[in-house]
Formats: C-alpha cells, sequence, structure tokens
C-alpha cells in the first residue's frame, strides 16, 4: 500500500530499546515484502513472535483438477454450492495457475484457530455478511461490498456477526501482492487525481487490541501446500503499537468511480487490483455511452492472451442471459465472446446500468477443479446460438 500508518506504541527511533513499565523489553518484528526491498511494517509485541511451544503438521491441500478435454466457456453456478467449513479452511477453490487461486466460501462455522498465510496475498469479496477481521494489525469491521486485502503473513481471524446475512465470498489467494494497478500511482505512490478511487476510499485497522492471556492457542500457517499448527502459550494478536507501508486494509466496492465515454470503454477502465499475472475489475452502476449511435454492451472480442472470469453480485447484466447472482462465467482464451443475441438491440437507448460484478482476468491459463464440475452449465457454450 502506498500509505503509511501507524496504531498503538512505537518507540522514538526504530530498532532501539522498548521498554514496559516494568522494565522489561517488548519484542520488535520487521514485517516487510520483497526481502528487505519492498513495503514493511514494525510491529512490537508484549512477547517474543518466535517463541513457539509445540509444531505439528496439520493438514495437506491440494486442488483437484477437472482435466478439460475441449476449450469451451463456462457458466458455473454457485449458487448451487453447499455451505461447510469456515471462512479461511471453508474456502472451495473452483479455478487455479501458478499464479492465483480463485473459489467461493460459504463458512457455516467460526474459526477456534488463528491463521496465517506465509507465502500468498489473500483478497477476501464480501458478497453478503459483515463482522470483523481479527490481525496483529488490528480490527478492521467488513461489510458487503468490501474488497478486503490481506497481506501475506498476516496473523488474522474472520468473526462472522450472527445476526446479519449468511456470509458469501469470493476468494483470491495470490502468489504475490495485491495493490492498485501502478498506472494509478504517480512516482511517489500516491494514487493519481485521475484514477477511480483515492486514499480516503481505503479503510485500515483502526482500532488494536492487546491480548495479554496466557494458554493454549493454535495459528495454523499455510506455506506451500502444507498447512502447519503452531501452538503457543501467550495469545497470538499481542500486538502493542506498529507502524509502516504494509498491512491489512479494505475497499469497497460502491467507492469506486467508473470511468464512461462517448463510445464503450475497454474492461481495462474498469481495472481495480493487480496482482501477479493478474487483474482485478469492478463493474459498478454507471452512465452509459452517450454517442447516439452507441452500443452499451461490450463488443465481440476474443481473449488472445487471457482468461476472463466474472463473478456477478447483483443488478441486470445487460450482455449476458441466464445469468444468475453469484454465477461465474468462465471466457477462456482463444475464443471469441461477446453479447448474447438480442443483448444488442436490448441495449440501444439505455443510459445507465445497475450492474454489479467482478472480474479477473488472468494471463496464464486457468484450470478447473473437480468441485467446478459439479455446478457447471454444460449448455452455457450454446447460448449465443439464436
Amino acid at each position: 500500500m502506498p500509505m503509511y500508518r501507524s496504531l498503538g506504541q512505537i518507540p522514538h527511533k526504530r530498532h532501539t530499546q522498548f521498554r514496559k513499565s516494568d522494565g522489561s523489553f517488548y519484542y520488535e518484528e520487521v514485517f516487510g515484502t520483497e526481502g528487505f526491498s519492498g513495503n514493511y511494517s514494525i510491529l512490537y509485541y508484549n512477547y517474543p513472535p518466535t517463541r513457539v511451544k509445540k509444531v505439528e503438521k496439520f493438514a495437506e491441500v491440494h486442488c483437484e483438477e477437472w482435466p478439460q478435454e475441449v476449450q469451451r466457456h463456462h457458466h458455473l453456478k454457485t449458487s448451487q454450492m453447499k455451505r461447510g467449513g469456515d471462512p479461511v479452511l471453508g474456502r472451495q477453490p473452483l479455478l487455479f495457475n501458478k499464479d492465483i487461486v480463485i473459489g467461493v466460501a460459504l463458512p457455516d462455522k467460526e474459526m477456534d484457530y488463528y491463521y496465517r498465510d506465509g507465502d500468498s496475498d489473500l483478497m477476501y469479496f464480501v458478497h453478503e455478511g459483515r463482522g470483523i477481521l481479527e490481525t496483529n494489525f488490528g480490527l478492521l469491521p467488513y461489510h458487503e461490498g468490501d474488497y478486503i486485502i490481506i497481506p501475506r503473513g498476516t496473523t488474522f481471524r474472520f468473526q462472522v456477526a450472527k445476526d446479519g446475512p449468511e456470509p458469501r465470498f469470493l476468494t483470491v489467494e495470490a502468489r504475490g501482492t495485491i495493490e492498485p494497478p501502478r498506472r494509478y500511482l504517480n512516482k511517489n505512490g500516491q494514487l493519481l487525481e485521475h484514477s477511480p478511487y483515492c486514499e480516503r476510499d481505503i479503510r485500515g485497522p483502526e482500532e488494536l487490541v492487546t491480548h495479554t492471556e496466557r494458554g493454549e492457542f493454535e495459528l495454523r500457517v499455510k506455506v506451500g501446500n502444507i498447512i502447519s499448527s503452531y501452538w503457543y502459550d501467550f495469545h497470538p494478536i499481542n500486538t502493542v503499537g506498529w507502524d509502516g507501508y504494509e498491512y491489512p486494509w479494505i475497499f469497497n466496492i460502491e467507492d469506486f468511480e467508473p470511468i464512461t465515454g462517448r463510445v464503450h470503454q475497454p474492461p481495462p477502465v474498469h481495472q481495480t487490483f493487480q496482482g501477479p499475472n493478474f487483474v482485478v475489475c469492478s463493474f459498478v452502476p454507471r452512465k452509459l455511452d452517450y454517442h447516439p449511435l452507441s452500443i452499451p454492451v461490450p463488443y465481440n472480442h476474443s481473449n488472445i492472451d487471457s482468461d476472463e472470469m466474472i463473478y456477478y453480485v447483483n443488478g441486470n447484466f445487460g450482455s449476458r442471459k441466464g445469468i444468475e447472482q453469484s454465477s461465474i462465467s468462465m471466457h477462456p482464451r482463444g475464443i471469441p465472446h461477446g453479447p448474447q443475441p438480442g443483448a444488442v438491440e436490448k441495449s440501444l437507448g439505455l443510459e445507465r446500468t445497475e450492474e454489479l460484478a467482478v472480474m479477473i482476468d488472468t494471463f496464464y491459463p486457468l484450470k478447473y477443479t473437480a468441485t467446478a464440475q459439479t455446478i457447471d452449465d454444460e449448455k452455457y457454450p450454446y447460448s449465443w446460438f439464436e
């Protein structure tokens, strides 16, 4: 993230003595990316983060692939998926490659442990539900429409509100940093005046709750395909303060200011984040094209070097038929796609769209999981046939 933040107690100078009232030390941790060359924060704890009571293997995880015999478009009906698990280990992968795992979480259980992904940034798009993300950087309340960005190495736990809607998340696990597009930033890292959102729209941790209780606490750490259980005799969230540029943050899709034009604009105007070999775009309610001869729906286009996945949140997505809330369309490379029959004629003269959707374009082919096979609409490739 391009913004500096500070929360809680920190010493005047980094890497210097920082003592408690009884004269003992607080313990410093440098939390950095790209070795010591990327963004970083410095955290201070009551207990040394290196102190562990027991380490054991918890599980090994893999995406079971659904091999493709033909190259075709897909419609995955995630509304047919069953609830299960918690917000983290209950994630159900649907699409993946070497850079990214895309899935859905429909949790019906609470987390009785803390979690840390040691090599992947995480993104949760909150389709439904609300709650609090508890992290070693502080608390982040979340609600519908939020993109929650959790940097790799963050210790966290989801608390889901029991008096709200049943939670539904679109999830992304990325083998690298998820961040605002570099083309939206000036040379100093500030979001540009013409970017579709600014620093005011980004929410970081605002309340730091320091736990000092002792006992047995489990932290599950994922690195590669292995999840290990680390057991501590102190609470993992015992941070007394931190500052820096690396921390979990939230951006709500309703704060994305759409870029429109006289004729139809290409998908990059909807870009919201970038990741390793992929982009995330937000389709939000907006004014449609206003040239007198404009065609408001997308033109036919071929994904020559990218796969295009769209998760439909709500509203009326004008170029598609038979799509429902929480559906996923997958348009792979090599095959043109565009408006379905009648969509062009129906769109003429429209001045506004109320669609809300999240698109992820990857620049390496996506593979499908066995779970995706169970919710695939085999008729979707023929939906362009009049």
